[in-house]
């Protein structure tokens, strides 16, 4: 049963553009043209809280704060208003911090309403179509929107614009060990490497081989737990058993999903008592 609807801004798969364009524009049905466009002091903007993006590189940044120098800020900053002569930035981090390296009094900005999701859907656009964002920060982006705000993967990936496998499998990488979370944040390995570091004996030690190029990808793959023999237990997709839990832990009840590819499947409820069943029924109504 999917969670009930927030209103939303539309067109945000489309990205950014569609938010801070010239001509069209869609948040919350509200057009966004260049009359739109208005300054702020750079003291007036802080950092948003549902940034996803924690690190940003010294030197692009440098690079970023040398043309706004000579420039200037040429598209507007994404902001929503938190306070007397405060707004917190959407979308537009890096050029705040560009403009204030470049010591500028004013930024171009547009001020939306906006709630707390749709800030962090935006943030995740903006981030992900320039592919700012590493696999680690993405992840933990897709897992707020999941558990904090109450969106299925589903969800997630139409409002992102990406597959539901891709949400999916962002979110297992971080089951990953912290050492190997952190080298995939430094760039020594890349989030198809970590994949195939999920559900090895010792993930850090892989981890140190693939870095070390003593390991190839495909060997790191033939690492992974195989599926079990006939006869034993059998294999459930990681995926699966996440929302198993994931559902599971929600109801309170036992929950088995029995997936059969294309052809969809069979979600299964058990419950011990009339009261478990009843408790059931009304948390379907609401």
């Amino acid at each position: 049963m999917n969670p009930p609807q927030h209103d939303r801004p539309r067109g945000l798969g489309r990205g950014l553009s569609a938010l801070i364009g010239d001509e069209v524009a869609a948040v919350k049905g509200e057009p966004i043209a260049k009359k739109d466009i208005r300054t702020l002091p750079v003291a007036f903007l802080q950092p948003g809280r549902y940034q996803p993006r924690k690190t940003f590189d010294e030197q692009p940044l440098a690079d970023l704060a040398a043309s706004v120098k000579e420039k200037g800020v040429l598209s507007p900053i994404l902001v929503r208003p938190v306070g007397p002569d405060r707004y917190e930035i959407v979308a537009g981090e890096r050029r705040w911090r560009a403009a204030q390296l470049a010591k500028l009094h004013d930024v171009p900005v547009v001020v939306r309403e906006l709630a707390d999701d749709q800030a962090l859907e935006i943030g995740i656009i903006e981030n992900v179509q320039r592919a700012d964002l590493n696999a680690m920060e993405e992840g933990a982006a897709y897992q707020e929107l999941v558990s904090k705000f109450g969106r299925t993967q589903e969800q997630v990936a139409q409002q992102v614009g990406k597959s539901r496998s891709h949400i999916a499998n962002t979110i297992r990488l971080l089951q990953l060990p912290e050492q190997v979370k952190a080298w995939v944040r430094d760039g020594k390995l890349t989030a198809g490497h970590a994949r195939t570091l999920l559900g090895t004996p010792d993930p850090v030690a892989a981890a140190r081989d693939l870095i070390e190029g003593a390991l190839s990808v495909r060997q790191a793959e033939q690492r992974a737990p195989a599926k079990k023999k006939p006869g034993a237990k059998p294999y459930k997709d990681p995926n699966i058993a996440d929302m198993e839990a994931s559902i599971s832990n929600r109801l309170g009840l036992k929950i088995q999903i029995l997936h059969k590819g294309e052809k969809g499947g069979e979600v299964r409820i058990s419950y011990r008592t009339l009261e478990q069943l009843d408790d059931l029924e009304r948390r379907l109504k609401n």
